[in-house]
């Protein structure tokens, strides 16, 4: 097994046939297929089916894995080619909505001017969506909300971030400057979904208090919950910046005593240690979201 092996398997991934892959390689096709009836002698199994030119499940485990190996060998490179002034390479960064929204725009503009040679590739995600990405080594790191609890992950808190119920204009809690959540006993409400973590958060402070949590809508996307909430279809809660002012049309933001504060972190795997050009973004970022505590009354530094 070789590195072009490899290559060749994420080409074909990548741009859906054996002709399109040697293409993209700025090879003849018939080396394509070499490479792979090779790599498939020595595995012993087919990766790729011949009929239909898709990945076979044991293609997709090889795939994977393929992908690991190609990002760590492009991390060593760029690490051996950077210096603490000229830091260069890729870095792919997950972040959940609510926080690139804000934090993505002015971390990009300040990894430009400061290190130029750094390509960020940003993905949008649920954080429990993009920790599986992490602990496979698709991404480098990932900004998102706790708990999360996997042992190969080392998690660094960034920031506590208020929960606050987002209520329509004629909701009867919307002219309320401050609720219980006792309040929300029995209130029909749009909420994640079961095991998601801002529900599990939920669940255990509503057990704690005797609430029950009354469920209107169940909604996987912390925009489309606040976007549903100030289009009138219920009240919700969510983190404090995950609408602007001029989002709110009209909406109201209330606070709700009882409810903890959401803990945002910095998550990456045990090993291999960060890339010089993972450690620079991940520099920026807390330099941006420090700059942005001192501006927002939601945000706070995290509490141990």
């Amino acid at each position: 097994m070789d590195l072009r092996q490899l290559n060749t398997l994420i080409a074909i991934a990548d741009h859906g046939s054996f002709s399109a892959a040697a293409r993209a390689l700025y090879t003849v096709q018939s080396n394509v297929s070499a490479h792979i009836s090779r790599l498939e002698k020595e595995l012993g199994a087919t990766l790729i089916d011949r009929q239909t030119g898709r990945m076979t499940e044991d293609g997709n485990r090889v795939l994977e894995r393929a992908r690991r190996i190609m990002h760590e060998m492009d991390d060593i490179r760029s690490d051996m080619e950077s210096n603490d002034h000229d830091v260069s390479g890729d870095v792919r960064l997950g972040v959940i909505g609510t926080i690139a929204r804000w934090a993505i725009p002015p971390m990009l503009r300040q990894m430009a001017e400061t290190h130029p040679r750094v390509h960020t590739v940003v993905t949008e995600g649920s954080s429990s969506a993009l920790v599986p990405n992490v602990v496979s080594g698709l991404l480098n790191a990932a900004i998102l909300h706790l708990p999360i609890d996997d042992p190969d992950l080392i998690v660094e808190p960034l920031f506590d971030e208020e929960l606050l119920l987002l209520a329509p204009p004629k909701h009867p809690l919307s002219q309320r400057e401050e609720v219980d959540i006792t309040d929300l006993d029995g209130v029909p409400l749009l909420l994640p979904p079961a095991g998601a973590g801002l529900r599990r958060i939920l669940e255990r402070s509503s057990l704690e208090r005797g609430v029950s949590l009354n469920s209107l809508a169940e909604v996987d996307s912390m925009r489309l919950l606040a976007a549903l909430a100030v289009d009138g279809h219920g009240a919700t809660i969510v983190p404090a910046t995950a609408l602007s002012e001029t989002e709110l049309v009209g909406a109201s933001m209330v606070h709700v005593s009882g409810l903890p504060r959401r803990r945002v972190a910095w998550v990456r795997r045990q090993r291999p240690n960060p890339s010089a050009s993972t450690r620079a973004v991940h520099d920026v970022i807390a330099d941006v979201i420090g700059q942005r505590i001192s501006e927002d009354q939601g945000l706070h530094h995290s509490e141990e």
